[in-house]
């Protein structure tokens, strides 16, 4: 790239990270006197003060005994632990840790367009991503999902970066980067263990353009290498594990919660309640729960195969159709400061953001090139279906054409440009994870950024061709 062309990227990287913070550092302002932690935040808050007591994951009772703990993943508590141990354990300490995490997202997305298309499109993405409104509200909240989403956008970016050594030949370069990836990825598993995929996939699709015997092995090597550096920064924490929770769990023991809430007939699709199994009632040992909890979910699915697959559109209405995770978790915590009227408004503006981008990225893909007239008559056959959901309650389905027709599209999409693949692949994996567990719109939110991203390039007029 030449000076000339890299410079007008470099100040719009700068615009989308100017943009990116100011929105949610003045979020922070108006709200981090306001809303005190609440739901899942409550946990993190507490274990991260504990860790930056030095007291470690652990949970005091109220009966004053301590216990070991792993139920949650400990990457969030982890990192706010460190931020509290230098700066005071205050929420408004997360949430602006929250917002430097969230604007550097949306640095990763421009960079990720700026490699795609001309200036102004990547500065569109960029700004897409950095704007969303429901990314920008939900940085009051002492949540996960934001934090890996922005981890997630990161390791899609240094996948990106895998890919331009590429034309160079250089394996230790390639070697270099995919590690690098590898990290980033065990970073986010850290966060959200079901990250862990991406480890893979983002190393294969970095190393798409290669063709041949031989380079189809070596790129199954890199994806390994991939995997394996991801799952060496999680080694500590899993011998931690291993050591101090009487069984051996990669991050966290809420694996079988959670496929219980979902094995239920009764289920909506979201979180409910678990009913704890017969079996499992005396069993008080957190990790031994967890897997009675496993053995009664997988029993149900075993012996109920159809009813369990009937759940299936449940769950992914639950994580799609809506998120409203912001007015949630604002009205949540201070019902007074957020009420109804605010709830309700940011819940609007978001849906309409996001069913906009969503479209946009299925108008991207029914102009982008396939590999044959069949199919190209297959996905903007798919990608209708998706445009007339968009105006109906059920988006989920939306986000499943997306899919598809990314699918129908083959090599053209897996070997162009990094940005729309990975936002296709986020979005995959989502679905699947939560049609396996149950779902919830905040647990749509690592979906964001990419797609954001991919949006941006449609906005702008670009085509995403091989």
């Amino acid at each position: 790239m030449t000076s000339e062309r890299a410079s007008p990227r470099r100040r719009d990287t700068w615009i989308v990270l100017a943009a990116a913070l100011l929105a949610r550092l003045a979020v922070v302002a108006w709200a981090a006197s306001r809303f005190p932690p609440t739901a899942d935040g409550t946990f993190y808050h507490r274990i991260a003060e504990r860790v930056a007591a030095g007291l470690g994951y652990t949970w005091l009772w109220p009966d004053g005994v301590v216990t070991y703990a792993a139920h949650y993943p400990v990457g969030y508590p982890a990192l706010l632990g460190g931020a509290y141990a230098i700066f005071g354990a205050h929420p408004g300490v997360a949430m602006t840790l929250n917002a430097l995490l969230g604007a550097l997202a949306a640095v990763a997305v421009h960079r990720l367009a700026a490699r795609a298309a001309p200036p102004g499109a990547a500065l569109a993405a960029g700004l897409l991503a950095a704007l969303h409104p429901g990314l920008v509200a939900y940085t009051p909240a002492l949540m996960s999902e934001g934090v890996t989403a922005s981890l997630v956008a990161c390791a899609a970016w240094a996948a990106a970066w895998v890919r331009d050594a590429v034309p160079l030949g250089a394996r230790r370069t390639i070697a270099a980067r995919t590690a690098l990836l590898g990290v980033v990825v065990g970073l986010a598993t850290l966060v959200r263990p079901q990250s862990l995929v991406f480890a893979p996939l983002f190393a294969l699709l970095a190393l798409a353009p290669l063709a041949g015997p031989r380079a189809r092995r070596a790129t199954l090597g890199f994806a390994a290498l991939a995997t394996a550096c991801a799952l060496a920064v999680c080694a500590p924490w899993t011998i931690r594990n291993c050591e101090r929770m009487n069984r051996c769990a990669l991050v966290s023991v809420n694996g079988g919660w959670n496929l219980l809430i979902g094995a239920d007939p009764a289920s909506t699709g979201a979180w409910s309640p678990i009913k704890v199994p017969d079996a499992c009632r005396e069993v008080w040992d957190e990790a031994g729960k967890d897997a009675c909890f496993g053995r009664a979910a997988t029993l149900y699915i075993t012996e109920h195969p159809g009813a369990w697959l009937s759940l299936v559109p449940r769950k992914l209405a639950a994580t799609f159709d809506y998120c409203g995770a912001a007015g949630w978790y604002l009205h949540e915590s201070n019902g007074a400061a957020c009420g109804d009227r605010c709830k309700l408004g940011l819940g609007v503006v978001e849906t309409v953001y996001e069913r906009g981008v969503l479209g946009l990225a299925l108008l991207g893909l029914a102009r982008a090139s396939a590999e044959s007239r069949a199919r190209r008559i297959a996905t903007r056959a798919v990608v209708g279906v998706g445009l007339v959901f968009l105006f109906l309650v059920h988006a989920w389905v939306a986000y499943a054409a997306l899919v598809v027709a990314a699918l129908f599209g083959g090599r053209t999409l897996l070997r162009g440009p990094v940005l729309p693949a990975a936002a296709v692949t986020v979005l995959g994996a989502t679905l699947l994870t939560h049609a396996v567990f149950f779902g919830a719109g905040r647990y749509g939110l690592v979906t964001f950024p990419l797609l954001a991203g991919m949006a941006g390039l449609v906005l702008a007029g670009f085509r995403t061709r091989a």
